[in-house]
């Protein structure tokens, strides 16, 4: 059977697993797994990804993130291959490290999110490194521990998944603990491994292709999610198919003369509330309505990658741009 296609697309929430070859141990000490965090952090600092959560165990490892200025695929590869290189030369061994590729499943926000966070937060609890949630709370490998403020990791998105709990950080600590403590006796999830209806059999044009109804739709490992979510997928790879480009010049040209800004304002530090509303909706038109580069925009704007992503899922959670203004600015 061929591979199936990656389904990937800025802003697209994925759980990632990675298993060692043939089960063997992909972190053998602590200055491997200080390796794969510090290549890690790199991706999200540069606004590639969003880490939400992650686990480190010997065999195998688990992330939730979302698609950022960079194809997941293309920031997995780097991260692999990178820190693959560096473990063979470091124990004086040869060949693949990793099974095969990694798997992704594409998940959609709600119920899941959550629902992931702590599952993958748990993994170390559930294969024995630690014996119980007070040692998971200090335990450096898992993202739960900067949840809690225990350890430091600045590039992780730590105020979305608090932010869920609660208005102030303490409490909103308390309130997570909280929710991780109570998933301890659920035990092994199948259910949050994939198995959802089909978004995809061949990728975002394929998709588009579909047109036979719900009859059609069948089991697919690659996603997470209701009936309704793949409906909306479809019409989301469906425009995606169809969608013309407008090239970075014009859009950002456009968008100023409507809000009245010069593109040298848009482009500069100015923090006004109009320049930050411009750059926000010009990084959401660009990067997640006609899927362009976001390190393209960061440096025509002088800002960093990661700036370009905050201001897009910014731009989003504010509801804006119109729908009417957007399709009309992206329009060839």
């Amino acid at each position: 059977m061929p591979r199936q296609a990656r389904l990937d697309a800025p802003g697209v929430l994925h759980h990632v697993m990675v298993r060692g070859i043939e089960r063997g141990v992909v972190f053998q000490d602590n200055a491997d797994r200080e390796d794969f965090v510090r290549r890690l952090s790199q991706g999200a600092e540069s606004g590639k990804i969003s880490v939400y959560a992650w686990a480190l165990l010997p065999n195998h490892l688990h992330l939730l993130v979302r698609s950022g200025t960079a194809p997941l695929s293309r920031v997995m590869r780097s991260l692999l291959t990178g820190y693959a290189g560096r473990f063979n030369r470091r124990h004086r061994r040869s060949g693949h490290l990793f099974q095969n590729r990694y798997k992704s499943i594409v998940c959609e926000e709600e119920p899941y999110f959550l629902e992931l966070v702590r599952y993958l937060h748990l993994n170390p609890l559930r294969a024995g490194i630690v014996k119980d949630l007070g040692q998971l709370d200090r335990y450096a490998y898992t993202g739960h521990s900067a949840l809690l403020g225990r350890i430091a990791r600045p590039w992780q998105d730590t105020a979305e998944v608090l932010g869920r709990f609660g208005g102030r950080v303490g409490r909103a600590r308390e309130e997570y603990r909280r929710f991780v403590q109570e998933g301890i006796r659920q035990g092994p999830r199948p259910d949050l491994m994939g198995g959802g209806l089909v978004r995809s059999i061949g990728g975002w044009k394929a998709v588009a292709e579909i047109r036979r109804g719900r009859e059609a739709y069948s089991a697919d490992e690659r996603v997470l999610g209701s009936s309704r979510f793949v409906e909306g997928l479809l019409k989301e790879a469906e425009e995606i198919a169809v969608r013309p480009k407008v090239d970075l010049a014009t859009l950002g040209r456009r968008i100023t003369r409507h809000m009245g800004l010069t593109w040298e304002a848009l482009s500069g530090r100015g923090r006004s509330r109009e320049q930050s509303r411009a750059r926000s909706i010009l990084a959401y038109a660009w990067v997640k309505h006609l899927g362009g580069s976001g390190r393209d925009l960061s440096r025509a704007l002088g800002v960093s990658p990661q700036a370009v992503s905050l201001a897009a899922r910014r731009a989003e959670k504010e509801g804006i741009p119109a729908r009417g203004d957007l399709e009309r600015w992206c329009r060839v």
